[in-house]
């Protein structure tokens, strides 16, 4: 699939850091892939972090995904860091 800009939103916001928050049908390897925030290059900046929830019409997962670089054109973002763990019930 690809970036859906309307599932970006913004959850905090102080001294020029950004925490956003994302969701998705994509899987984190997907999200990871250089250049799928792309789209947002306007508003995402190195060291901005995004809290995603990912694979969500599968077997869901979270994690957040720290913003490695921006230019006014191209985003990349680190692997996601995963939230919670296995459950074992």
């Amino acid at each position: 699939m690809a970036f859906e800009s309307k599932n970006l939103s913004v959850l905090a916001y102080s001294n020029g850091f950004t925490l956003w928050h994302y969701t998705t049908a994509d899987s984190a390897a997907d999200v990871d892939t250089s250049g799928y925030f792309n789209d947002a290059a306007d508003m995402l900046r190195a060291g901005d972090m995004v809290m995603a929830n990912v694979s969500t019409s599968g077997v869901p997962a979270a994690g957040i995904f720290l913003i490695a670089s921006s230019t006014s054109t191209a985003v990349d973002v680190a692997d996601m860091s995963p939230l919670g763990a296995v459950n074992t019930d």
